[in-house]
């Protein structure tokens, strides 16, 4: 009898065959399971190292040209670009508008599951050209399974808008690998649990996008050395982390460096600069400006050095 799904040929719909008897298992059988199956995970996204690489460049070269990074998901695939988001601005330093993530279903979606819309090719598009996409711009198309319709209707949209768009899937035989600038698609195999692709799936599509984002932060100057420098200060916590970030980065001790924070108007970038060159606030702002927002070129020293002597200390004690 010939088959009438169009989704069962698909590797996230595949029956795993180590885990057969998951419902009689031990729950220490079903635990080391799952975390061998996890480390099936790192050796997928590690085969795809260089379109990575690829795809870091391609979002630095939007940032650097004033564009925006837009995520586009339906499920946990669309839950994993709302949180890549949401964690830029607070972390590197970033306006939410040059971060934004569509999710099929939208806000609601997020916290509660919606039926269906992740079936409308044509609310993918619209969706998309709500954002009003400039050429400059860039998409990140996200579906375990390759073949969303929100999505692919979402990055038809894109590609007729002339963005460049990059797919992040967990099926390498995708046909979309032919549409987009850029596939990124970590062969995870079958899931513990058959087709519940918020498991190594979902594992790997974090992985993915964190290197994307994280790395094309730093290519574009929000680190010195490897501290988050660009952070934003607007908790007691965050504030402390940017105390002992100035602090770190300086030498001088917290009392100070909270001092320089204040003066630098909760700038920590600013903050360091101010300290390693003497200058103003204002000019400091103007050195990094000319500095590609680079600390390092700002105050022309590298962060490595002293961050090896303060851990060399910290294992003397």
């Amino acid at each position: 009898m010939p088959s009438t799904s169009k989704w069962e040929s698909l590797p996230t719909e595949a029956i795993n065959p180590h885990s057969l008897r998951l419902d009689t298992a031990s729950i220490g059988e079903v635990v080391d399971l799952m975390v061998n199956e996890d480390r099936r995970v790192v050796s997928a996204v590690q085969r795809e190292k260089e379109r990575i690489a690829s795809g870091v460049q391609i979002i630095t070269e939007a940032f650097r040209k004033g564009g925006r990074v837009i995520f586009v998901g339906a499920g946990t695939s669309g839950r994993l670009g709302v949180v890549e988001a949401a964690e830029m601005p607070p972390t590197f330093g970033v306006s939410p508008s040059r971060v934004r993530a569509l999710m099929a279903g939208g806000k609601d979606a997020v916290f509660t599951p919606k039926e269906g819309v992740e079936d409308d090719y044509e609310e993918g598009a619209r969706a998309i050209a709500r954002f009003r996409p400039q050429k400059r711009d860039v998409v990140i198309g996200i579906s375990a399974s390759g073949v969303t319709p929100f999505v692919r209707g979402a990055l038809t949209r894109a590609r007729k808008a002339g963005l460049r768009i990059i797919f992040v899937t967990c099926w390498p035989g995708s046909e979309l690998q032919n549409f987009v600038d850029l596939i990124i698609a970590p062969a995870v195999g079958p899931e513990v649990l058959t087709g519940s692709t918020r498991l190594k799936a979902g594992t790997a599509t974090k992985m993915v996008l964190n290197m994307l984002t994280t790395i094309a932060m730093v290519r574009s100057g929000k680190t010195y050395g490897n501290l988050m420098v660009d952070l934003q200060t607007n908790n007691e916590k965050l504030k402390d982390r940017g105390r002992r970030i100035i602090s770190i980065a300086t030498g001088v001790d917290y009392d100070t460096a909270s001092r320089l924070l204040k003066a630098a108007r909760n700038d920590v970038k600013a903050a360091i600069v101010m300290q390693k060159t003497g200058l103003s606030l204002s000019k400091s702002l103007a050195t990094l400006r000319k500095s590609h927002d680079s600390v390092r070129e700002a105050v022309g020293e590298d962060a490595e050095p002293r961050l090896r002597a303060l851990l060399g200390l910290l294992l003397e004690k």
